[in-house]
């Protein structure tokens, strides 16, 4: 048995005998004495475990009364694979945030998440070696302008920025109340009131090149709002779905994609002979052409006939390049 399991019968020994010599542990869990020692040190000073030795009785037992200190509780035997993707998510996150980033403040929840790795039997080094996850199109964020933003954020303050627009190419200059910090695919987005437009706006993080503090106080727009304008369509384009888009996969790839989760409202319709229908909502089409085009002649557009004629003319630029 490994020492996750070692920890929950000798708790288990405990409880059902109330007294255990060392004999009976060693024999039972069929370990070394200086294994055992190791065993008990940890219960002790990591899980806090109120386990006493008792000299008269000769052997192990609860403390009675109980102690005031740090609650006693096991580690799970093993992570679920949603728990083991979140904490190692979390260590990764905690690790990619870029240097100087609440470096100081972040130091001890980075080692109270290796400790709770270390519990599950397994250290968290080796967990790290033979457990990967894998970032793709990252962008670079300032230190100095995530600091000013998350700091506004939680202040409730308004903020000046300026923001690079991809599509135009321009600065633009914009007055926002910051709403929530996303990460989105690997990338952090500024979800914001803004008030030159008098509407929601989401921000690539990394696009802002300048935060200016202001006094007034930030425009609260309540969570259910923010979740029907940010949530309600495709990826990381917002606002109100203007179609739904219907995706017809061959049968090779319906193998991957039918388990795949696109969108919190889709639907999926295996079909008769093999393939994948997939149904979608979105506002803005840029980031699903995206995503469509990964999937090449696999996967053909049945509705909108808008959508549909855009990827046929993304395709033959793409063909008059080859020419």
């Amino acid at each position: 048995m490994n020492r996750t399991e070692r920890f929950y019968r000798i708790d288990q020994m405990l409880h059902e005998r109330r007294l255990v010599p060392i004999k009976v542990f060693l024999d039972e869990l069929d370990i070394s004495r200086a294994t055992f020692k190791r065993d008990m040190e940890y219960l002790r000073e990591r899980l806090h475990a109120p386990i006493v030795w008792d000299r008269d009785a000769g052997g192990y037992r609860f403390e009675s009364a109980l102690a005031i200190g740090p609650a006693y509780e096991l580690p799970g035997l093993w992570f679920s694979a949603g728990e083991l993707y979140a904490l190692l998510a979390a260590q990764k996150l905690l690790a990619d945030i870029e240097p100087g980033i609440l470096a100081a403040q972040l130091a001890p929840l980075q080692s109270r998440l290796a400790a709770l790795l270390d519990a599950s039997g397994h250290p968290a080094a080796e967990i790290a070696k033979r457990v990967r996850l894998l970032t793709m199109n990252r962008r670079s964020v300032e230190p100095r302008f995530f600091s000013e933003l998350a700091l506004a954020l939680m202040e409730r303050r308004r903020i000046e920025i300026d923001a690079w627009n991809r599509g135009r190419d321009t600065l633009d200059t914009r007055v926002v109340s910051p709403q929530r910090l996303v990460h989105y695919r690997d990338n952090w987005y500024l979800d914001a009131w803004c008030h030159l437009r008098g509407a929601l706006r989401n921000f690539s993080v990394d696009a802002i090149q300048r935060v200016a503090p202001r006094k007034e106080k930030a425009r609260d727009v309540a969570a259910a709002k923010l979740d029907a304008h940010f949530a309600s369509s495709y990826g990381i384009f917002n606002g109100k779905p203007k179609a739904k888009a219907v995706l017809r996969f061959t049968p090779e790839r319906a193998r991957w994609v039918r388990s795949e989760r696109w969108h919190r409202d889709q639907v999926g319709e295996i079909l008769p002979e093999g393939g994948y229908r997939l149904t979608v909502p979105y506002a803005d089409e840029r980031e699903l052409l995206m995503d469509i085009q990964r999937h090449g002649a696999h996967v053909v557009v049945e509705a909108p006939a808008a959508l549909r004629a855009r990827v046929a003319e993304e395709a033959n630029k793409v063909i008059a390049q080859y020419r």
